[in-house]
């Protein structure tokens, strides 16, 4: 906990660990540590979604020390094998969210994957082929698990866990042509419904660190490759 009270939580989303790379992050977890509170991994945690490179990643968590939270990303469910990945991973402590939620030192986090679908009025809409409306419902889908998650948390203090963008501000440097892919309005329209004091996520590797939701919730694009204050491949974020 910081000198004013507050907690600090590290974001960092799409590590893409690989099984050509080992020991990778160790260093990075071992400095998130000194400097942080809380970690959230804001998914792509694996590259292909292997089990080999979820046991690196698991070998590498060994020196994070402080209480990790996590969301899977797409890259995370490319082998088909996700539901494996998770459980590797939280045998080597990390606290998936989605149908359960987290409290660290009174901070309470929440979190979905998320999906795509676009932002503001240029939101994929469910009408047409089969195709779109199965497309459009996992956009909706994962809203509606976030919501159900947020309904059950009794907090001042709630951090937002996604991998996919919940508004356009945090995906611009993206291609254009790539927004609909990054994320969904549906995602910010249901924070803005809470009482949320911050969002984390990642999946837009060239976006813009900060922006907001309609609301004015602030919202980080914690992707390791977005360029965050002090040179540093994670957000710290006091809440």
């Amino acid at each position: 906990m910081s000198e004013n009270g507050k907690t600090v939580v590290a974001g960092i989303g799409d590590l893409h660990v690989a099984e050509h790379a080992p020991s990778a992050c160790r260093e990075l977890f071992s400095e998130i540590s000194s400097n942080a509170d809380v970690l959230a991994l804001c998914g792509d945690l694996t590259n292909l979604g292997t089990l080999r490179e979820a046991e690196i990643l698991a070998e590498d968590l060994r020196f994070c020390t402080i209480p990790t939270v996590a969301v899977l990303g797409n890259h995370d469910f490319e082998s088909g094998q996700e539901r494996q990945v998770a459980e590797i991973l939280r045998q080597a402590g990390v606290c998936f969210l989605g149908d359960q939620v987290h409290e660290v030192d009174g901070v309470a986090f929440a979190g979905v994957k998320g999906f795509a679908g676009g932002f503001d009025g240029r939101m994929l809409a469910a009408f047409g082929e089969g195709a779109i409306k199965s497309f459009v419902g996992e956009a909706i889908n994962e809203a509606m698990r976030l919501e159900t998650a947020l309904q059950t948390l009794d907090s001042d203090r709630v951090v937002v866990v996604l991998h996919y963008a919940p508004i356009a501000a945090t995906v611009e440097g993206e291609p254009r042509e790539l927004f609909p892919f990054l994320g969904s309005s549906r995602l910010a329209e249901t924070i803005d419904r809470f009482n949320v004091r911050a969002v984390l996520h990642g999946h837009a590797h060239h976006g813009s660190f900060a922006g907001q939701t309609p609301r004015g919730i602030p919202v980080y694009n914690c992707a390791k490759t977005v360029p965050k204050e002090g040179g540093r491949s994670y957000a710290l974020i006091e809440v």
